[in-house]
C-alpha cells in the first residue's frame, strides 16, 4: 500500500511522514500529493491570528476540546518561530496540547516558518491538505502573529479568528485595516483582566469604521482560555460564520480562490527552480550577476534574457 492510501485510511505515521517530507522539499512528495488533492476540499479550515502573548495556544487547545465533545475530528497546524540552530519549531506540538496526544481524532502538527513571511510556513496549504485528505473535519491553524505582512492566513481559511487581550493597551490602535478586515471574528482574550470591555469597545468601534464583507458582520467576543470561559460561544459564533459561507455559496468561492493561490505559487516556485537551474548549467549566474551588480547591464533586461534561455 502506497503513503496516499495509507493516509486515506487514517494511518497517523503515514500522514506524520508526508508531512516531514513535505517541510524539507522532498521531491517524492509530490506524488502523494497529487494521489491525495482529488481526497481533500471537505475540512473546515478556521485560521487563528493574533499578537504574540494574547492566548493563542491555549484557545486552540480548548477549541480543540469543544469539537472534540460535538464529536469533531480536528487537526491542529501550529506555524512557529524558526531556531536559528536548527531550523526547526522554537515550540513543539510536544509541549503544546499535551492533553490531545493520545487522542486519536486529534493531530497536531507544529511547523517553523524558516523565514517564510506572512505568518504562515510556506509548506502550510499542503500541510492542510493532508489532514484533510486524512478525514480531520476541522483543522485549526495558529499562526506565529499578526502584523502587517501577516495576514496571508485569511487566504487559506474558511474562517479568521483574530486574538486580542486587554493587555495590549494602546497597541491595539497597531492593528492595520488590512487585519481588521481579515478577521470574521474578534477575540479578547483573558477577559478576566481589567480593561477587557474598553478593549471590546474599541474593537467594535474600528469594526464599524472599516469596510465589511459582503453580508456579513464580524463579532467580537471575550473568552478566558486558560478557564475555558467563552469557548463555547466561540465555537457556535465559528459554526453559525460557517452557515452563513455554506448559504452564500461563499466557501466554494474561497476554496477557488485558494487552489489560484495555491497554483500561482507553485508555477513561480518551478518556474524560478527550473530558470535558476538552466542559468547554473551554462555557467552564466555569477557573470550575469556580476554585470547587473557593475551596472553594465539592468536588472529588468537580464530577467528578460534567463526567461529567453528557458523559451519564455
Amino acid at each position: 500500500m502506497d503513503l496516499a492510501q495509507k493516509i486515506l485510511k487514517g494511518d497517523v505515521r503515514a500522514a506524520a511522514r508526508l508531512m516531514t517530507m513535505i517541510e524539507n522539499g522532498d521531491a517524492e512528495a509530490r506524488a502523494a500529493l497529487k494521489s491525495l488533492y482529488a481526497h481533500t476540499g471537505s475540512a473546515h479550515i478556521i485560521g487563528i491570528t493574533g499578537p504574540p502573548g494574547s492566548g493563542k495556544s491555549t484557545l486552540v487547545d480548548r477549541l480543540t476540546e469543544a469539537l472534540r465533545k460535538r464529536d469533531k475530528t480536528v487537526g491542529v497546524v501550529a506555524v512557529d518561530p524558526t531556531s536559528p540552530f536548527t531550523g526547526g519549531a522554537i515550540l513543539a506540538d510536544r509541549i503544546r496540547m499535551q492533553s490531545h496526544s493520545v487522542d486519536s481524532g486529534v493531530f497536531i502538527r507544529s511547523m517553523a516558518t524558516r523565514g517564510h513571511l506572512g505568518g504562515l510556513a510556506r509548506a502550510t496549504n499542503e500541510i492542510v491538505d493532508v489532514m484533510d485528505a486524512a478525514g480531520k473535519e476541522v483543522i485549526l491553524i495558529e499562526t506565529v502573529g499578526v502584523g502587517q505582512d501577516e495576514v496571508e492566513v485569511v487566504g487559506t481559511a474558511h474562517t479568521c479568528v483574530v486574538v486580542s487581550d486587554p493587555g495590549l493597551g494602546d497597541e491595539i490602535q497597531t492593528f492595520k485595516a488590512g487585519v481588521l478586515e481579515i478577521g470574521d471574528l474578534f477575540v479578547v482574550n483573558k477577559a478576566d483582566r481589567e480593561g477587557a470591555s474598553r478593549t471590546v469597545a474599541e474593537l467594535e468601534m474600528m469594526l464599524h469604521m472599516a469596510p465589511q464583507a459582503a453580508g456579513w458582520s464580524p463579532k467580537v467576543l471575550k473568552t478566558v482560555a486558560t478557564t475555558g470561559e467563552g469557548v463555547v460561544a466561540l465555537l457556535d459564533a465559528i459554526c453559525e460564520h460557517k452557515a452563513f459561507m455554506d448559504e452564500h455559496d461563499l466557501r466554494r468561492k474561497k476554496g477557488r480562490e485558494r487552489s489560484e493561490r495555491a497554483f500561482r505559487a507553485l508555477l513561480q516556485e518551478r518556474l524560478t527552480a527550473r530558470a535558476l537551474e538552466r542559468l547554473e548549467q551554462t555557467g552564466g549566474m555569477k557573470g550575469l550577476i556580476a554585470r547587473v551588480a557593475d551596472r553594465a547591464l539592468d536588472p529588468y533586461t537580464a530577467v528578460d534574457e534567463v526567461l529567453a534561455k528557458i523559451g519564455l
